[in-house]
């Protein structure tokens, strides 16, 4: 099961996807809200916490599930305070019942990484995408026009077999129709960059 820890949340922050199963985890760690309390509200402990990128408004209530759950996190840089286990490109990792291929997508953060899983349907595509063909910013430090081009045009590659039929993005509603959901993203990226 997956659901969005920040639902309702009106405050600045990522959207924070709780997946129960196995291995029970948080997709990112959202900012600005006692996320420890809404992931009680469902469970009473984690596995893990993984994330996508180190953005603040995804890591910034790290240390407060650390204290809450004694929970460790993984990300693609461990050398990150709010990293503790590093995931490289290509690396399995479980989350709730399924395991989830990362890929390694800069552009929008050099550390950015999505997570997908055929067995399960899903992907967690942190800020690379967006519903409504839009895509990750890359005014800010590290973002890259042309790296994040690559990483949704990888992604766009990961999804050729159609086996993953949700993506859930980092800001907003999830993606219904990843492949023409990423196509769309990936046209609106060419032109911007």
């Amino acid at each position: 099961m997956i659901t969005n820890c920040s639902a309702g949340v009106s405050a600045f922050t990522a959207n924070a996807y709780l997946v129960t199963g196995e291995r029970t985890v948080l997709i990112d760690a959202g900012a600005n809200y006692d996320v420890a309390s809404a992931v009680r509200e469902h469970v009473d402990g984690l596995d893990a916490v993984v994330l996508t990128h180190t953005h603040s408004d995804h890591v910034e209530n790290v240390p407060a599930l650390r204290e809450a759950f004694g929970v460790e996190t993984w990300g693609f840089d461990p050398g990150h305070e709010r990293v503790d286990h590093g995931i490289a490109d290509a690396e399995s990792v479980t989350i709730g019942d399924h395991e989830y291929d990362a890929l390694h997508t800069p552009g929008h953060r050099d550390d950015h990484l999505v997570f997908c899983s055929r067995t399960a349907g899903v992907g967690f595509v942190g800020d690379l995408v967006f519903a409504g063909g839009s895509f990750g910013r890359t005014d800010l430090e590290e973002g890259d026009a042309e790296r994040l081009v690559e990483s949704v045009e990888r992604l766009r590659a990961a999804l050729d077999d159609g086996e993953v039929e949700t993506l859930y993005a980092g800001h907003g509603p999830a993606i219904d129709d990843p492949i023409d959901g990423v196509a769309a993203s990936l046209r609106a990226a060419r032109f911007a960059r």
